[in-house]
Parts: structure tokens; C-alpha cells; sequence
């Protein structure tokens, strides 16, 4: 080749060199970092974690001054996750620094395999990274990390997703269809008509945000009967809220205020009527004044399946000071005439009931029916507990359950209500294990093998929270229970039922699903279920301890390590077990809350 040549090939050569070098270039300026909030420098921002798992904090860190912690829980992994736009049929890789045992990186909605990453254990920080390509028509992708189930909390810092940025997310439009259904005396559900490109919804009432929800449909609760409201809607997504939907109004049935008769802090106590034990016999006409609600204890069935509830006055023989049933009746409408509400408590710790058939369910309603008005009662009480409830495999979501159990029980309180009409006053006791467990964990869970009764009350309590008048979870005899700070608490002093309570006031997702969110109750429809001295139960708290439980919850002062999530001077009160043991232990129970509520009025 001669010198000519040789200088033009050479000339040629580094031409083509520059042009690729240009085009890599050019490539490489196309791709982009596609993650916002990486590092967590700005908190949350941009990353959902579930069941309230994600904390920012500030130590460890691997870069820049902040990274997440995430805590599992129960059936909760303690998945974050983020949704970022992409382009498709185009690489990328995902990258993460961790710390802690079992950690995973993965992304999902590729459009082709979803990919993770994972490491079992991680002293220090450790540089997790997988890869990539999207689908044909794929233009999201969802990034996350999680942790394992029952393991201690894990970090993750400075996640990172290199590639092609995708199209801007667009505004979704505003919500169309917005319809009212029928409304409840405390609740009104809405739907509406589904938004391209929105991933979730936001519900006004009267101009104010009162909850989020990722499908098109919502049943706002905590409303007040007879009452006019007004909803709107919006759709979200990535890029912000559309503008609100057109107004829909709708106007809750009278339906009778749950409550209605009882003072502002009320007193509910289970009267051993059925039954004698270390406590003693108390009779109606001894009960003090201090109760205005008495529940006695109990009706039980004649067999676990029959629905067949049977009630009478406790033998002679094992409670000799036992009244006949005549004075027993006129005492009863004394305590009415007095203002006090006596029921029958259905259940108790020896009262299985199953209502397994709609032949129970139908003898349950009568069997009761014929209780109620032998002896002129107000009201029906449920005490069911042990293995009464239960969900089967497969009934996953409390709103609308399948067990027959559940599903019969429902109805028989439904007939009952319909039967003595607004004034029929309906409360129910379940155990933390039946309610507030439920935070954690519902029914045999996704995999099954969980026990079927963890969360098996709240069907029941949400299907009647409009004709619910007074719910007192039994806050003794109680493991320890998570609460909504994602910290376990103890029975016997203030912090176990501040938090327990704050959950019923405040609501929770269910088994950590923040799409099935049990609403919270109204505080006049909640009381806390203590026992009334040492020999009642486990779990007994001193007087001191009950006021500052009470004086957070109803004013935010003598609060201790809990924060609770607002403030509910309406709360409605005090439950014991029982009338018996508080009579037994001089009173002490009813007289401390007497004092309490005489300086709360």
C-alpha cells in the first residue's frame, strides 16, 4: 500500500472511529438514572412500603445522609416499591446497596421476565444488581425491595435503575360516573368509572381528603345519621391528582344513633347470673348505679353446632343467695326505669357457637328472640370465643366474607336488629387474637398454616358497624399484640391500651394489605375491656394506669411511649369482667371510673 493510500485508510479509519465513538456517546446520553429517591434523601418520596414497614433513617448509611430501614411483620415481607416509567424493548439494570439478612432487589411488569436479587445474610453493605429488558409494549416497571417474613428489619441505600427514560407520565384525567350506593346510617359506598393511566384514587367528602384507595370503589365511614354529604373523586398516579369529579351527594338513614340512651363515658360490667365462682352471686337489685350497662352472663347453646341459646338463673344450690326469677325480672325494670341497659351476652369462654347452617343461624335467632323478651332485655351482647369463629382457606377479605360461620352469624344479628328496630342495643367483646391480631395476620393466610381464627371478628364488626353500638375488645388474657407503630405491646399498664385502642379509632390494613384497610370505628361506639381485679383475668391494670389510658385517649395527656394517632374525647368508656369480682375487690373498678368520668363530664 502506498503512503497515499495508507495516509486516506488511516484518515478513513479514524473518521469511523470518531462516528462510533459519536454514537456511543450519543447512547450513552440517552440512558438515564429512571429511580427517584434512590438514595431516600427525601424521606419516602416516591416509595410505598407496606403495613407502615419503612423508616427513613440515619444510620447506617451507605451514601449521602439518609437510607431506608424496613421491618417484616408477621405476614408482611416489608415490601417498598416504587413504579417508573420505561421504554420499551430497551435494557436495563437495577442496582442496591443492602444490609441485613435476607434482603431482595427486584423489578416486575417488565413485559418480559421479571427479575431479583437477593442475599441471605449482609453484615455490611452489600451491592445487589440484576438486569433486564422490557417488553414491546411495556412503559412502567416496578422496582422494590423487601425482606423475609418473622426476620429482624433490613436496609436498603442509594437503589438505582439505569436506562432509556421513559415518555413522561401524564395527569390522569378527572373521574367520571361518580354514583353514591345505597348509604347506611354511618357510611355511604361510592364507585365510579375507572381512569386510563391513573394508579390510584383519592375521596373527598365536603372538600376534604378522607381516604385513598387503588380501585374505583370506597365506602366512607364515621358519618352521622339523617345527615347530607357531599363526595368527589380524583385519580392518581405518578405525575400528581387529576381534578376532581363532578359532585354526587347522598344522605344517611336515620337508622338510630348506635348509643342512643347511654351518658357521654359510660360503664359496662357482666353480671354472673347463670353461674357461681370465687367471686360470689351478685343480684340484679345489688348491682350499684354506677353500671349503665349490664350484660349477663351468659346465654349458652345447647350444643356447639345447634344455635339453640339457652338462659336461667344460676341453682339454688350453687348460688344460695340467688333471687327467684320474678324479682330478678322486676329488678331488671328497675335498672330500665334508672336508665341502664340490661342484655344477654351470648358465648363466653364455655359457650362455643358455631353457626355453621342457615337451620342454626334461623334456631339462633329465635332461641335469642325468646330470651329477649322473657326477660324484657335491651339488647344482645357477643362473647364468642375460642372456636365459635374461624375463616375457611380461601376467605381472604373481610369486607366480603364466605365462612359460613361469619356469613350466619351476620344475618341473625341483622334479623334481630330488624326485628326490635333502631333502640336494640347490640355489643360485642371479642379477644385482641379475633381483632387487633389481625393487623398481622387473617385467617390460614396466603400460604396457609396460619390459625384460622387470627382477624375472624372483624367481618363480623364491619358488616354491623352501622347497627354496632358498643364494641369493648377484651384487652386481658392477651398475648402480646403489635400495634399500629409496628412495636409489640404487653398486657397491665397504659401503653396496651392506648395502642390497642388507638387501632380500633384510628383502622389498620388487614394482614398488612393496604388495599383491604378496615375502617376505624366511632369513639362512641368503643370502650375498653379490662378485668376487674387481679382474680378476673390476666392482665389486670392498676387504677392509675387505667386514668392515663384513658386521659390520652380522650385528651392527649399522661400519654406514654405510644403515640397515637388522634385525640377522641367521645370514647365511650370502660368495660370490666365483672360486676362479680369488681363487687368482690371492694368496688374498686366502678369507683375509680366514677371518679374519672365525674371529672370528665
Amino acid at each position: 500500500m502506498d503512503r497515499t493510500r495508507l495516509s486516506a485508510a488511516l484518515t478513513a479509519a479514524a473518521l469511523a472511529l470518531g462516528g462510533l465513538v459519536a454514537t456511543s456517546t450519543a447512547a450513552e446520553a440517552a440512558d438515564a438514572e429512571v429511580a427517584r429517591n434512590g438514595g431516600f434523601e427525601a424521606g419516602l418520596t416516591g416509595w410505598s412500603c407496606t403495613a407502615g414497614s419503612g423508616a427513613v433513617v440515619s444510620s447506617p448509611v451507605h451514601g449521602g445522609s439518609s437510607a431506608l430501614k424496613a421491618t417484616p411483620a408477621g405476614s408482611d415481607n416489608a415490601k417498598c416499591s416504587q413504579t417508573v416509567t420505561v421504554k420499551p424493548n430497551s435494557d436495563y439494570t437495577l442496582s442496591g446497596w443492602v444490609q441485613g439478612g435476607y434482603v431482595y432487589l427486584g423489578a416486575s411488569g417488565t413485559g418480559t421476565t421479571d427479575v431479583s436479587t437477593w442475599t441471605p445474610s449482609a453484615s455490611g453493605w452489600q451491592k445487589l444488581s440484576t438486569s433486564f429488558r422490557t417488553g414491546a409494549s411495556t412503559t412502567s416497571v416496578t422496582i422494590y425491595t423487601h425482606g423475609w417474613y418473622g426476620t429482624a428489619a433490613y436496609h436498603a441505600d442509594d437503589v438505582s435503575l439505569f436506562g432509556p427514560g421513559g415518555d413522561p407520565v401524564q395527569l390522569p384525567a378527572a373521574p367520571t360516573g361518580l354514583t353514591a350506593g345505597s348509604p347506611g346510617s354511618t357510611s355511604v359506598p361510592l364507585s365510579w368509572s375507572p381512569v386510563s393511566g391513573a394508579t390510584g384514587y383519592n375521596v373527598y367528602r365536603g372538600g376534604a381528603k378522607v381516604t385513598s384507595v387503588t380501585g374505583t370503589s370506597a365506602t366512607v365511614t364515621g358519618l352521622s345519621p339523617s345527615t347530607t354529604y357531599s363526595f368527589q373523586v380524583t385519580a392518581t398516579n405518578s405525575a400528581g391528582e387529576s381534578p376532581k369529579s363532578a359532585v354526587v351527594g347522598a344522605t344517611t338513614t336515620g337508622g338510630g344513633n348506635p348509643g342512643t340512651g347511654l351518658p357521654a363515658h359510660a360503664l359496662v360490667g357482666y353480671l354472673h347470673a347463670s353461674f357461681a365462682n370465687g367471686s360470689g352471686y351478685t343480684r340484679m337489685a345489688d348491682v350499684p348505679d354506677s353500671w349503665d350497662v349490664i350484660n349477663l352472663a351468659f346465654g349458652e347453646p345447647t350444643s356447639v353446632t345447634s344455635g339453640d341459646i339457652r338462659f336461667s338463673l344460676c341453682p339454688a344450690a350453687e348460688c344460695p343467695n340467688v333471687e327467684s326469677v320474678a324479682d330478678f325480672k322486676a329488678a331488671i325494670k328497675a335498672k330500665q326505669a334508672a336508665g341502664k341497659k340490661v342484655l344477654i351476652s351470648i358465648g363466653g369462654a364455655n359457650g362455643q357457637v358455631q353457626l355453621g347452617s342457615t337451620a342454626a343461624r334461623d334456631t339462633f335467632v329465635s332461641s335469642v328472640s325468646k330470651i329477649i323478651d322473657e326477660y324484657g332485655l335491651d339488647g344482645l351482647d357477643i362473647d364468642f370465643e375460642g372456636h365459635s369463629l374461624s375463616l375457611n382457606t380461601g376467605d381472604a377479605d373481610f369486607r366480603s366474607p364466605t365462612s359460613p360461620v361469619i356469613v350466619n352469624l351476620i344475618s341473625a344479628i341483622k334479623t334481630l336488629k330488624a326485628k326490635y328496630g333502631s333502640d336494640f342495643v347490640l355489643t360485642m367483646a371479642p379477644e385482641t387474637f379475633f381483632v387487633q391480631l389481625g393487623y398481622q395476620y387473617y385467617g390460614s393466610g396466603p400460604w396457609g398454616g396460619q390459625d384460622p381464627r387470627a382477624g375472624s371478628y372483624l367481618p363480623v364488626i364491619h358488616a354491623l358497624r352501622d347497627d354496632l353500638t358498643l364494641l369493648h375488645v377484651q384487652d386481658y388474657n392477651s398475648g402480646s399484640i403489635m400495634g399500629l407503630d409496628n412495636q409489640y405491646h404487653s398486657m397491665g399498664g397504659a401503653d396496651f391500651h392506648i395502642a390497642m385502642t388507638d387501632m380500633l379509632l384510628t383502622g389498620f390494613p388487614v394482614a398488612g394489605d393496604q388495599s383491604k384497610f378496615f375502617p376505624a370505628l366511632r369513639p362512641e361506639q368503643v370502650a375498653i375491656g379490662l378485668p376487674a381485679s387481679t382474680q378476673a383475668g390476666n392482665g389486670h391494670t392498676s387504677p392509675a394506669e387505667v386514668n392515663k389510658a384513658l386521659d390520652c385517649l380522650t385528651k392527649k395527656v399522661s400519654c406514654g411511649s405510644y403515640a397515637t394517632h388522634g385525640t377522641w374525647p367521645a370514647l365511650r368508656g370502660l368495660m370490666t369482667w365483672s360486676i362479680n369480682w369488681d363487687r368482690f375487690n371492694q368496688w374498686e373498678f366502678s369507683k375509680n371510673f366514677e371518679q374519672w368520668r365525674s371529672m370528665n363530664r
